[in-house]
C-alpha cells in the first residue's frame, strides 16, 4: 500500500466492499466487525488490576473507570488494522454515525493509536455522492456521544452484576436482569396478569340481511347487513360498557345500557323475520384518509410485523443487509424527515409510475412527534436521487430483503401523494319485533371515489381499508321500507387485552420511552433465548419463571422496573449525549445514590443500587416462587421448572397435590377448573400394581412432575427391627427420580429450613425406590412383571473377553440402564473403569445380548451418531422454504425435534409439536435463525489479555482529554477502608467475579 494511501474503517465487510468500489484508487477499506473490544469479563482483569476491577470490570471508587480488553476473536482484526495503518497517510473512521458507532471509532483511535491524521466520516445512505460529500465534510470523535454510549455500558453491567446474582440465588442459575429486558419482560407479564384476572361477560345483539329494492329494472335486489343498536329507545350494550370484572361500567348503568340475553335475542329474531325495516334516518359524510408519514426503526419494525410476519430481529437484519449494499439510507432512526433530495426523487417516481392526478398538491414535510426522538438521521427511505423499482431488486436481494425494500419504497411514495377520499353512509332502521316492541338498527357503508395514496400501497394496505371499500350501502332514502332476508341472534363475548405482539411490544417501549428503538430487536431476541417469553403464532406470553422474576424485582427493587425510571435513564444519557451532563455524575447518582443534603430534601433522596443490593436483607423465595391461582391451587417455580400444587389436598405421603404443567398451556389458560382437572388427571394416587415377592414391598404406579413412574414401597418396619429401614430395595435410583420427590420440599426449605434431626434423615431414607416408565408405556395398562424389571435395573447383560495390552485377557461386564440422556450400555472391567454406548431405544435394555454388546462396543464411541443404526427418517415434511427453496423437514435430534432445511437447525419450541405445527410458522421460525447467523462460541474468554491489560480507558476532551489507565495509588487507611468497604458489597461473596457476560446484557 502507497505511503498516500488513505485507509478507511468500517464496521461490516459489506459495507467495506460497498464503500471501497466507491473510492477506487488511493484508499483502502477495511471493516473492524463491530466493536473491536470491550469491557472486560472479571476473568480477564490481570492480577495487578483485581483490586479495583475485579469484580465488575470497572472501577466503581475510581469515576467509573472501564477497563477494556480486545477479546480472542478480535485479536487478528486488529493485527490487520495495524498494519495497514503503518502503510496509510491519514485515516478515515466511516462508522455509523450513532452512539454505538462514534464509539467503534473512539475504540478504534484508542486501540490503533494512529500516528497520522484521523478525520471522522459520517453519511446516512451508501451511495457515491453521499460518500464523496462526507470525504469534504470529516469532523472529530464526539467526545459527548462516546460518554452516553460508555455510561449505557457501565450502567447495563453494573445493573445486570448486582441484580442478576440475586436471581440465581433465590429464583434460578443461569437467569440474568437488564435494564430494558426486565422492563420488557415486566409489561408482557403484567399484560397477562390481567388476562387471567379478567370475568368474561357475554352479550347479544341481532343483526339482519336486509333487501332494498332493485337500483334499476334489470338489478336484482341488493342485500346488506344491518345490526341492532337499540330496543325501545335505550341502546345495546357492547364490549366498551363492561369492566375487567365483568360488571357494567357506572357510565353504561347511567346510560340506561340494555344487555341482552340470548333467549330474548333469540326471541327477537324470529319475530323481526316478517317485520318491515323503515329507514328512519340516512347520513352521508366526506371520507378522506391520508397518508402515514416515512418510517422510523420503530414504525418499520410494526409494519413488518403486522404486515409481513417478520421479527424485529428478521427486520433489522434484512434493512441492515439493505443499508450496506446501498439500497436505502441508515436503517436506525427517530425521524421522520425527508431530504429535499428524496423528496424529489419520491414524487418524480409517483409521476411516472400513477400519473400527476396521484401527486399531493405540494411536496410533504413530515414532523416527528414521538417524545425522545433523537432525529439524527433522515427517516428509512430508498437510497439515492432515483429511486429503485422493487422489480429492479428481484435478483439482487434475499426474499425477506425484498419484501422489506417494497414496504419501504410504497410507504416513502405514498407520503408524497394525495389523500384516498370518498364517502361515508350510514342508515338507521326502525322495526317492530313483536311484543318485545321497537327495535333500531343501524347499517354504514364507505365508497372510496378516488384511491390517492391507497393506489400504492396495492396488497399491503391495511384491513380497516380492504372492509371500507368493500362495504357500500345500496342507494335508499327515507322512509323506504325494506324486508330481510334472514335474521339472527349474534352473541359476544368481552375479550381480554390482547398479547404483545413484537409489532405492540415495539410500540409501547416507544411510546413509555423504554430504551431505543434500535435495540427493540435484540431486547425481544434476549427475552425469548432466556425462555422468560415464547412465541405462539405472533403472540408473546411469558413463562412462569418470567411471573418469578418480575415479581422479585417488584417487590424488592421496584425502582428499576418502573416505566418512568426506566425512561428516565434513556433521557439522562441522551443529556449525556448532548454535552448537558458527564457520564461520571450520572453513574455516581445511579450507584451510589443521591443522598441528602442542604439543598436536596428527604423526598429528593434515594439510595443508589449499591444500596439496595446491600440493605436486601432475606428474601423468602417460597413466596418468591409461588404465584396465587384461587382455591388453594399455585405454581410453584422449582428448579426443574413449574409445577402445579393443591394446598387444601393431601396425597398419601401427606404433601400437598401436585400435577406437572402442559408446556402448551398458557398461564392465562389456567384457571381454577383447569388446575383442579390436572390435580385429578395427574396427581391421582398411586395405583397398586402387587406385591415384590422378593422383599414384600408393594409395587404402586404413580403420576409426577417429569411423567409416570413405578415406586416399591417398603413395609412398616416391625418394632426393634433394627435393620428393617436399611433393607436395600431393588436397583439404583436415577438422580432425576430422587429430585422429584425432593423438588417442593427443596423450593422450602432451601432458605429458611433448619437443618434435619437424625430422626428426619432416617425418615427421608426410607423414601420409596421409583423408576420411570419408558415413553412405550401406559401407566394405565403397566403389569406388575414390567414394573418390577424397571426397578430392577439396571440389567446384567453378561461377560466377555477382550485382550489387554500384556497379551492377555480382561474380563468386561456390561449392565444396560436407562439415564438422563436415553438408554444406555456400560462396560466395566476388572480394574473398574467404564465406558459407555447409547442404545437405540429402550427397549433394548431388556433385549440386547452379548454378543450385541461386544459388537457395539467394537465400534468407535466418537464420530457416530448416538443412538447407532441408520439415520432416522424425518418426523414430518412440510415442502419447500419460501426463501431457499430447499426442502424442509421435522427430524427426531439428540435434543429433540427440530426444523431443518439441510443447511440451518432450528430447534421446534416447546409450545409446538411436529404434527401441530403450521409449515408457515416452520419456516418464519427456520427464517429467523437463519437470519440470527451462527451463534457465537464461548470458548478463549480466560486466555491472557496479554498486550491489552494496558487498554484501559483514555477519552478526548475538547481537542483531547487524557485519563488514567490504572487504578489511582492509594495510601494506608485509605486502601484499607476502601477494601473493607468493598468486602462489605451485598453480592454473594465472589458470584458476581464469575458471572458470564449474559448478565449485563440489555
Amino acid at each position: 500500500m502507497a505511503a498516500n494511501t488513505k485507509l478507511v474503517i468500517v464496521e461490516s465487510p459489506t459495507k467495506a466492499k460497498k464503500i471501497g468500489g466507491y473510492l477506487g484508487d488511493g484508499y483502502k477499506v477495511m471493516a473492524s466487525v463491530g466493536h473491536i473490544r470491550d469491557l472486560a469479563q472479571p476473568s480477564q482483569v490481570p492480577a495487578a488490576k483485581k483490586a479495583s476491577f475485579g469484580k465488575f470490570g470497572v472501577d466503581v471508587d475510581d469515576g467509573f473507570e472501564p477497563y477494556y480488553v480486545v477479546g480472542p476473536e478480535k485479536r487478528k482484526t486488529v493485527t490487520e488494522l495495524k498494519s495497514a495503518l503503518k502503510d496509510a497517510g491519514e485515516l478515515f473512521l466511516a462508522t455509523d454515525e450513532d452512539r454505538e458507532g462514534e464509539a467503534i471509532a473512539w475504540h478504534l483511535v484508542q486501540t490503533l493509536k494512529p500516528k497520522v491524521p484521523v478525520r471522522r466520516m459520517v453519511f446516512h445512505e451508501i451511495t457515491p455522492e453521499a460518500i464523496r460529500a462526507s470525504l469534504n465534510n470529516t469532523r472529530d470523535v464526539d467526545d459527548h456521544m462516546v460518554d452516553a454510549q460508555e455510561t449505557r455500558r457501565v450502567l447495563d453491567r453494573l445493573y445486570g452484576y448486582e441484580l442478576s446474582p440475586v436471581l440465581w440465588r433465590k429464583v434460578g442459575p443461569g437467569l440474568s436482569a437488564g435494564r430494558v429486558q426486565s422492563v420488557a419482560t415486566r409489561l408482557i407479564v403484567e399484560r397477562e396478569r390481567e388476562r387471567m384476572a379478567f370475568v368474561r361477560s357475554p352479550y347479544w345483539d341481532v343483526v339482519a340481511d336486509l333487501v332494498s329494492g332493485p337500483r334499476r329494472d334489470d338489478e336484482s335486489p341488493t342485500p346488506f347487513r344491518a345490526r341492532m343498536v337499540a330496543w325501545k329507545g335505550k341502546r345495546l350494550a357492547v364490549a366498551k360498557d363492561f369492566t375487567d370484572n365483568g360488571e357494567m361500567t357506572p357510565a353504561a348503568v347511567r346510560d340506561g345500557a340494555v344487555c341482552l340475553d340470548e333467549a330474548t335475542a333469540s326471541r327477537m329474531a324470529g319475530e323481526l323475520l316478517s317485520a318491515a325495516f323503515k329507514v328512519v334516518s340516512m347520513e352521508m359524510k366526506p371520507y378522506r384518509r391520508r397518508p402515514l408519514p416515512p418510517f422510523t426503526t420503530s414504525t418499520l419494525q410494526q409494519a413488518a410485523g403486522n404486515r409481513l410476519s417478520m421479527s424485529s430481529r428478521q427486520t433489522m437484519r434484512a434493512a441492515q443487509g439493505l443499508y450496506e449494499n446501498g439500497f436505502i439510507t441508515y436503517m436506525r432512526t427517530d425521524s421522520v424527515t425527508l431530504s429535499g433530495e428524496a423528496i424529489t426523487a419520491a414524487r418524480k417516481a409517483v409521476q411516472r409510475d400513477f400519473g400527476e392526478e396521484f401527486l399531493s398538491d405540494s411536496p410533504k414535510q413530515y414532523a416527528t412527534t414521538a417524545a425522545g426522538a433523537q432525529e439524527a438521521h433522515e427517516c428509512i427511505r430508498p437510497a439515492g436521487a432515483s429511486f429503485r423499482e422493487p422489480s429492479e431488486l428481484a435478483s439482487l436481494v434475499a426474499p425477506d430483503q425484498l419484501r422489506l425494500y417494497t414496504l419501504i419504497w410504497r410507504r416513502t411514495l405514498a407520503s408524497q401523494m394525495a389523500d384516498a377520499t370518498g364517502s361515508t353512509a350510514t342508515v338507521r332502521l326502525s322495526a317492530t319485533a313483536g311484543a318485545d316492541g321497537e327495535t333500531t338498527f343501524q347499517a354504514s357503508g364507505t365508497v372510496i371515489e378516488f384511491p390517492g395514496f391507497l393506489k400504492v400501497m396495492g396488497q399491503e394496505r391495511s384491513s380497516s381499508a380492504a372492509r371500507e371499500d368493500a362495504e357500500a350501502l345500496p342507494v335508499m332514502s327515507e322512509g323506504s321500507v325494506l324486508t330481510a332476508a334472514s335474521v339472527e341472534p349474534d352473541g359476544h363475548e368481552t375479550q381480554p387485552p390482547a398479547r404483545y405482539t413484537e409489532a405492540s411490544l415495539v410500540k409501547t417501549l416507544e411510546a413509555k420511552e423504554i430504551g431505543r428503538p434500535s435495540t427493540y430487536a435484540s431486547i425481544i431476541s434476549t427475552i425469548i433465548d432466556r425462555g422468560y417469553v415464547y412465541e405462539r403464532g405472533r403472540a408473546l406470553i411469558p413463562s412462569w419463571l418470567a411471573f418469578a422474576v418480575t415479581k422479585l424485582l417488584e417487590t424488592k427493587f421496584a425502582t428499576y422496573v418502573d416505566y418512568r425510571f426506566t425512561a428516565e435513564m434513556e433521557n439522562g444519557l441522551d443529556k449525556i449525549a448532548r454535552g448537558e451532563e458527564t457520564g461520571k455524575d450520572w453513574l455516581t447518582r445511579f450507584y451510589f445514590g443521591t443522598g441528602e443534603d442542604s439543598a436536596r430534601s428527604a423526598q429528593q433522596a434515594h439510595a443508589g443500587l449499591q444500596q439496595q443490593v446491600a440493605q436486601l436483607g432475606e428474601i423468602d423465595a417460597r413466596a418468591i416462587n409461588t404465584i396465587d391461582i384461587g382455591d388453594g391451587l399455585h405454581v410453584r417455580v422449582g428448579r426443574y421448572g413449574p409445577y402445579l400444587e393443591d394446598v387444601n389436598s393431601q396425597d398419601p405421603e401427606g404433601n400437598p397435590r401436585r400435577a406437572s404443567l402442559p408446556d402448551d398451556l398458557a398461564p392465562d389458560e389456567l384457571t381454577v377448573e383447569k388446575g383442579h382437572e390436572l390435580i385429578e388427571t395427574n396427581a391421582t394416587g398411586p395405583r397398586v400394581l402387587g406385591v415384590d415377592p422378593s422383599t414384600g414391598g408393594s409395587v404402586e404406579v404413580r403420576v409426577g412432575r417429569f411423567g409416570p413412574y413405578v415406586a416399591l414401597v417398603m413395609p412398616e418396619p416391625q418394632s426393634g427391627d433394627a435393620e428393617a429401614g436399611e433393607k436395600k430395595p431393588h436397583g439404583k435410583t436415577s438422580r432425576k427420580e430422587n429430585a422429584r420427590e425432593s423438588e417442593a420440599e427443596h423450593a422450602t426449605t432451601r432458605t429458611t429450613a433448619p437443618r434435619r434431626s437424625s430422626r428426619t434423615s432416617a425418615k427421608a431414607s426410607a423414601k420409596p425406590r421409583m423408576a420411570s416408565l419408558f415413553s412405550s408405556m401406559d401407566p394405565a395398562t403397566i403389569t406388575l412383571e414390567d414394573a418390577l424389571r424397571l426397578l430392577n435395573l439396571p440389567r446384567e447383560v453378561g461377560t466377555y473377553a477382550v485382550a489387554d495390552e500384556n497379551g492377555g485377557e480382561s474380563t468386561m461386564t456390561v449392565t444396560a440402564s436407562n439415564g438422563r440422556y436415553g438408554p444406555y450400555l456400560t462396560r466395566t472391567d476388572a480394574q473398574g473403569k467404564t465406558e459407555t454406548r447409547s442404545l437405540s431405544s429402550e427397549e433394548q435394555i431388556f433385549t440386547v445380548t452379548v454378543d450385541e454388546a461386544k459388537e457395539l462396543f467394537a465400534q468407535p464411541k466418537y464420530g457416530r451418531r448416538r443412538g447407532a443404526g441408520a439415520a432416522k427418517p424425518p418426523l414430518r415434511e412440510l415442502g419447500p422454504d419460501p426463501e431457499n427453496g430447499r426442502p424442509v423437514v421435522i427430524k427426531d435430534g439428540f435434543y429433540g425435534a427440530y426444523i431443518t432445511d439441510g443447511e440451518t437447525n432450528r430447534t421446534l419450541p416447546k409450545q409446538f409439536t411436529p404434527e401441530s405445527v403450521d409449515p408457515q410458522e416452520a419456516f418464519r421460525l427456520l427464517a429467523e435463525k437463519r437470519a440470527a447467523g451462527p451463534a457465537k462460541r464461548r470458548g478463549g474468554a480466560r486466555k491472557s489479555t496479554t498486550g491489552m491489560r494496558k487498554s484501559t480507558s483514555s477519552k478526548t476532551s475538547g481537542a483531547k482529554r487524557a485519563r488514567s489507565s490504572g487504578a489511582k495509588a492509594t495510601t494506608g487507611s485509605a486502601a484499607k477502608k476502601k477494601t473493607a468497604a468493598r468486602r462489605t458489597s451485598a453480592t454473594a461473596k465472589g458470584t458476581a467475579r464469575s458471572s458470564s457476560r449474559k448478565a449485563s446484557g440489555q
